[in-house]
């Protein structure tokens, strides 16, 4: 029987269902549970009494894979057959990850397009969610091992930022590592949880949780009370991690040592050797003041003052992302009563520091940083196996969600920040006369115009019976699951016709796109006010002549001659305007129009209601 810190495997596991807890990480992975008689979360731990399974991955020439601490060894030896940080690809297209393609050794396919990236691997080509599928499985295996007992319910962790395409390429990957994905939920909602199991029900406060792990980062708020946990508000950036800190030494010692980028893209061993090298003075620097190593025979050289200016930039940056999940939950600094410090890269003394100073108190890191997601995680699995019912979770949709609609502009059903499950509906109608179809685009993001949105799904609704434009009553609605992937259904309501979709993007945000999206809004918005303004203004002349165009063709002989030279100007003058003019010149060539064509369309209603009278016989 394997020992691990304490004894799990006992008979008591064997009479409640086992659902793990899983921290898949862009580093390192491992997998926690609740303790059967303690009813604490602990992290399961092999012989060696490590939690931690590195995420990484090697393939041998017969195609054997290994995963884990066994799999580090060949990041050196077989750095084209290693792969690493996978997470950071999950859900991404080439062009996303193409700036960083010199920090990976093992080759990424480069096909120009926007569908999924793909890495190669000797002959065989594999997708992030294959990869990632081998990293699920050894825990699997590991938990199974360590608990004696199958193990085929998980909770899994994602970034806060992940999006649907990311979010829903985890939950793909755990079904191909044999596992029922329970629950995608955010890793600093699940920290949170871990931090409060000893909360007293009478308590509320409002925490900052602040998680910089490998590749990614996270700050969320929350507020606790009576053992309910809402997320107020979440920030961060899906690029920025303790990679980016050994970037920043790798880029400096290449200068110092005059090696090229070039160099490092066609000499994957020294590549990985450098990036190696550079973690581990990160490491000695977190408890040194110095850090002497070598790389390619040559010495090489850090202090902790140079190293901390190097990265103070990317430190700041994790500062700001707290600054603006302030704002959006629209506290002050003094409002929060806790800092929770997670992930790995937080032992860094400086990051530890800054977000002290920022916050104006001691941080709180009594639990490991690195298992402090996992156990939450389990948690959360205990909540959901109906063995723990004193929390309720609440989440949050981190970009808002939306429909085209005419002119390009963003209609957004569920707003940012909104809690998780959501649902919402609204109506829509068709443009033209007899319109059989209806195009459904949907969007994520904060701008008012689609084109400065992320285009997430489009399909077409058909089979809408041919009416006057106007008449079909077209419901769109939305629902956000617990996972936080989003289903949008639309019907027309008078048929019955009706149409399905889950949303699975092709591709995932870059970094500039989730800057944009989150900042824009806020940069532009009177821009964006006006923007809006002037497009509504455009759609409504371009029906308003659609509609004028079509009376006057169905109904050629009930204008007066008048009439027909005035409506003819009045359509001139807002064809002139349209493309050009203001939204006041807009809507005065509208009014203007509506002037003129109204006399001749209240005539002709009138005709129409005496006609239909003519032989009713009122009793």
């Amino acid at each position: 029987m394997a020992k691990i810190g304490i004894n799990i495997a006992t008979g008591s596991l064997q009479k409640q269902e086992m659902i793990v807890g899983i921290d898949l990480g862009t580093t390192n992975s491992l997998v926690a549970i609740i303790h059967p008689d303690t009813k604490q979360p602990v992290a399961l731990k092999e012989f060696d009494g490590l939690s931690l399974v590195p995420s990484i991955i090697h393939f041998d020439t017969s195609g054997q894979i290994t995963v884990g601490d066994d799999a580090r060894k060949y990041l050196l030896k077989e750095p084209h057959n290693t792969i690493f940080s996978i997470k950071r690809l999950m859900g991404k297209s080439y062009r996303d990850v193409q700036n960083q393609s010199s920090f990976f050794s093992y080759k990424i396919i480069d096909d120009n397009t926007e569908g999924l990236v793909k890495i190669m691997v000797g002959d065989k080509f594999y997708s992030p969610v294959e990869l990632s599928s081998y990293i699920l499985k050894e825990l699997k295996t590991r938990a199974e091992h360590i608990l004696k007992t199958p193990v085929t319910k998980a909770v899994i962790t994602v970034p806060a930022y992940f999006n649907d395409a990311q979010r829903q390429a985890t939950r793909d990957a755990g079904k191909l590592a044999g596992l029922d994905v329970l629950r995608i939920i955010n890793e600093p909602t699940a920290a949170s949880l871990a931090y409060g199991m000893g909360l007293k029900k009478e308590e509320t406060k409002t925490i900052a949780v602040y998680d910089l792990g490998g590749g990614t980062f996270d700050i969320s708020v929350l507020r606790i009370t009576g053992g309910i946990f809402e997320v107020l508000s979440t920030n961060g950036d899906t690029y920025l991690g303790g990679d980016d800190f050994d970037r920043q030494i790798l880029i400096h010692w290449c200068k110092e040592l005059g090696i090229t980028e070039d160099e490092l893209a066609n000499h994957k061993a020294l590549a990985q050797e450098l990036r190696l090298v550079a973690e581990e003075a990160k490491k000695v620097l977190s408890t040194s003041d110095e850090f002497i190593g070598s790389v390619a025979e040559q010495e090489v050289k850090l202090t902790k003052a140079r190293f901390e200016d190097m990265i103070r930039p990317l430190v700041q940056r994790t500062i700001d992302s707290c600054r603006n999940a302030l704002q959006d939950a629209e506290l002050s600094i003094r409002e929060i009563d806790e800092v929770v410090m997670v992930g790995g890269s937080t032992r860094v003394p400086l990051v530890k520091e800054s977000v002290s100073r920022f916050f104006n108190k001691q941080v709180h890191d009594s639990l490991d940083p690195d298992e402090v997601v996992a156990l939450g995680a389990a948690v959360q699995a205990d909540i959901l196996a109906g063995n723990n019912k004193d929390f309720l979770l609440l989440d949050i949709t981190p970009l808002s969600l939306g429909i085209e609609t005419m002119g390009g502009l963003m209609d957004v059903l569920i707003p940012r920040n909104s809690k998780i499950p959501s649902k919402a509906g609204r109506q829509y109608t068709t443009q033209k006369d007899g319109q059989g179809s209806m195009r459904i685009s949907v969007y994520q993001g904060e701008r008012d115009l689609v084109k400065d949105n992320r285009k997430l799904a489009e399909f077409n609704l058909t089979g809408i019976p041919g009416m006057p434009a106007g008449l079909p009553k077209v419901e769109v609605s939305f629902l956000v699951n617990a996972d936080g992937i989003l289903v949008v259904k639309a019907k027309e309501i008078r048929s019955g016709v009706e149409q399905s979709i889950e949303v699975k993007p092709q591709y995932g945000l870059t970094d500039t796109e989730v800057e944009r999206l989150l900042m824009d809004s806020i940069t532009h918005a009177k821009e964006d006010m006006m923007t809006r303004a002037l497009v509504e203004a455009q759609t409504e002349g371009q029906q308003l002549l659609e509609v004028t165009s079509q009376f006057i063709l169905k109904n050629p002989g009930f204008l007066t001659l008048a009439e027909q030279n005035e409506t003819e100007h009045a359509i001139k003058a807002l064809r002139e305007v349209m493309d050009t003019g203001t939204k006041d010149e807009i809507q005065a060539a509208i009014e203007k129009l509506n002037e003129v064509s109204r006399p001749y369309a209240e005539r002709l209603m009138d005709k129409s209601v005496q006609s239909a009278l003519k032989n009713t016989k009122i009793k």
